[in-house]
């Protein structure tokens, strides 16, 4: 079984579909041999070590478009088995339903980016997209053999953002890598960046430093609460890239907590688990998640998440007891950091031990991956036999 996962670029910082993408590969079940075709500049230093084959043809407009694309995909579909588009609204979708759409069976993983989130936070750039929806996009989504969403939570979502929907669902979660590295190799490598928190007690953001992810609201709910815990440090981790970090720190400085607020930039590796490792929680205050990978990535570790009600697996996490949620409001994250303070050593360590069986069971990064590819193996087993079937006269 041969698959070919199409995304604009893999570039480690640019969120969670690159980081679904490599999960799958990494995860794929035996006899799968799967590669990566992107947009990317093929010289670019993060794809020359790769463990995995990838296309990278080179792009226009910040990797938008390509000459390439079109004919290389007629040149190459056949070679595949299944493809599975990840993302929407790019020329990707175009070039997909091209080429790929009557000829091979292919997924659409949506990732998020039909919330209607989207709609709310831009009624410009919403009308925008129907421009591309109505000849385009719909009909990749009909045309695909299933749209992908990781939760129920998602995919209720997505028939609230276009009234001119038709497509075939499926709900496939994701999952998290467990730490690579000994546990505490991992967490020296983390003290070793940022020596002021060894053996200081802290709570842990992981994530683009975006609007999005309502960093705003975690530093002023911080600096309310700060005076009950005045031991506790806030960690936030995270590419910059809403070039947003500056105006974050000095909101830190004017509410006199800068000294307790550190800010590492991206981790990866050994330093990403050892900043889970050594956390007391992870805090993800967004304002939309369709699924939240760090936040799993957190669960594995064992560790509890106080998280918003728009992270999509919110709910779940709420019923396996290893997670505290509110809304997506300063009230909602001050009540969020109130209740952690709140809780008992031993209330703590309950959740954590709840959070280690919540990712085991719920997240098992090669099961949801094997269910992926059985939806590809069974449509191409289906297409070989209605081509092999004679025809009648």
């Amino acid at each position: 079984m041969r698959i070919l996962h199409i995304i604009s670029n893999m570039r480690p910082d640019s969120g969670g579909p690159q980081e679904a993408v490599r999960m799958m590969l990494r995860s794929a079940p035996d006899g799968c041999d799967s590669e990566v075709l992107t947009l990317d500049d093929p010289q670019a230093g993060y794809l020359q070590a790769a463990p995995f084959t990838v296309h990278a043809l080179g792009g226009d407009c910040k990797g938008a478009y390509s000459a390439k694309l079109v004919p290389w995909l007629r040149a190459n579909r056949n070679r595949y088995d299944g493809v599975v588009l990840h993302g929407m609204w790019e020329y990707l979708s175009l070039a997909v339903l091209r080429t790929v759409a009557g000829h091979v069976p292919y997924l659409v993983f949506a990732h998020g980016m039909l919330d209607p989130y989207f709609k709310r936070a831009s009624r410009i750039k919403h009308m925008k997209k129907w421009l591309y929806w109505l000849p385009v996009q719909y009909w990749v989504l009909r045309h695909a053999l299933r749209v992908v969403f990781t939760t129920e939570a998602e995919r209720g979502l997505a028939a609230q953002s276009f009234w001119l929907h038709r497509w075939n669902a499926a709900v496939i979660g994701l999952g998290a890598d467990a730490p690579s590295a000994d546990v505490a190799e991992c967490r020296e490598a983390f003290y070793a960046l940022c020596p002021a928190l060894r053996d200081k007690q802290y709570l842990l953001f992981l994530g683009r430093l975006d609007p999005k992810k309502g960093c705003d609201l975690l530093i002023e709910a911080f600096a309310r609460v700060a005076l009950l815990q005045p031991d506790v440090q806030l960690v936030m981790a995270g590419p910059d890239s809403a070039g947003w970090q500056s105006k974050l720190q000095r909101m830190a400085e004017r509410a006199g907590i800068a000294e307790r607020v550190h800010w590492p930039g991206m981790l990866k590796g050994e330093r990403k688990w050892g900043a889970f490792a050594g956390c007391e929680a992870f805090v993800l205050p967004s304002h939309q998640e369709n699924f939240g990978i760090a936040v799993v990535e957190a669960l594995a570790c064992g560790k509890p998440v106080l998280i918003t009600q728009p992270i999509n697996i919110a709910e779940d996490l709420a019923a396996d007891g290893c997670a505290l949620v509110d809304d997506d409001t300063l009230e909602g994250v001050i009540s969020l950091l109130t209740q952690w303070t709140g809780l008992s050593p031993a209330e703590r360590e309950a959740m954590s031990a709840r959070a280690l069986q919540s990712a085991t069971t719920r997240y098992d990064m090669r099961k949801n991956t094997s269910a992926l590819v059985e939806l590809l193996a069974d449509a191409r087993a289906a297409q070989t036999s209605a081509l092999a079937e004679p025809r009648k006269a």
